[in-house]
């Protein structure tokens, strides 16, 4: 098989699983849903419609592509044969998923041993898909299809810095996003993975956070990437292990950005 026609398949069928989750998970969406703890500290809720979204990806997996291994967040990993694995986060920002609050996404996304080569960031309620990789980097939602360019920002007085939770992770890690959001124009809080999205649609410049885990980030580096940015770790290196996380619209802002980030 081809490269271009495994990518297409690889394509057809990300789609084929992010039309199955929406159907899957919408319903439960502003239902009075409940959700349980996985934390005996804290709040990391899960919820029925994480599960049966995963489940239903799985299956269009396992009818379509049975070969490729799996890493979902609700039924942890499946061995497969073919090279590839598809990282899953069938509901990424169950917080606001239970809040009502239409940020959250489902997340898809086909590897290699060297990261994700494709990415969807799917949001059911509103409508929109974000997909990045196989040579393609486009939105499909309300304003039909747009192609995805990340900003040329090149200041970060200029920039916009988006994070998720306001104490980012340690307390030296919220230090060091704050050394950063200081010097930007406009800080938000509490997107989840439509955060990077807004990167690859070239409406915000910065997404920094950590404590990540594989599946929170494999569709965002994809699409991401796709659409001209760029996603790291707080040190440069690959991001798709999880951790810390420092995504970007282009190279120059994410050198300013890292460099206060690796500030003592």
């Amino acid at each position: 098989m081809s490269t271009a026609h495994r990518d297409a398949q690889l394509v057809a069928v990300a789609h084929e699983m992010a039309d199955v989750a929406r159907k899957t998970v919408l319903p439960y969406f502003r239902s009075g849903l409940s959700a349980e703890n996985k934390l005996q500290i804290g709040f990391d809720p899960v919820t029925e419609a994480d599960r049966a979204a995963e489940r239903a990806m799985r299956a269009v997996l396992a009818r379509l592509r049975p070969d490729d291994a799996i890493v979902g967040e609700e039924y942890g990993p499946t061995e497969g044969t073919s090279g590839l694995t598809w990282v899953l986060d069938p509901i990424d920002g169950t917080r606001a998923f239970i809040s009502g609050t239409p940020t959250w996404g489902v997340l898809i996304a086909v590897s290699s041993d060297n990261g994700p080569i494709l990415g969807v960031i799917d949001q059911p309620y509103i409508g929109e898909r974000f997909v990045g990789g196989a040579g393609q980097a486009y939105c499909e939602g309300p304003a039909g299809r747009q192609v995805l360019a990340t900003r040329q920002t090149a200041r970060l007085d200029e920039a916009v810095i988006f994070t998720t939770f306001p104490e980012v992770g340690t307390a030296e890690e919220g230090a060091a996003f704050r050394r950063v959001a200081q010097r930007c124009r406009l800080t938000r809080y509490g997107m989840d993975c439509y955060a990077y999205a807004l990167v690859a649609a070239g409406q915000i410049d910065l997404v920094i956070e950590a404590g990540l885990n594989a599946y929170d980030v494999h569709a965002p580096i994809a699409v991401i990437e796709a659409a001209g940015g760029i996603v790291t770790d707080w040190q440069g290196g690959p991001a798709h292990h999880g951790g810390q996380v420092l995504a970007a619209a282009n190279p120059v802002i994410h050198a300013q950005a890292l460099a206060l980030l690796g500030a003592a």
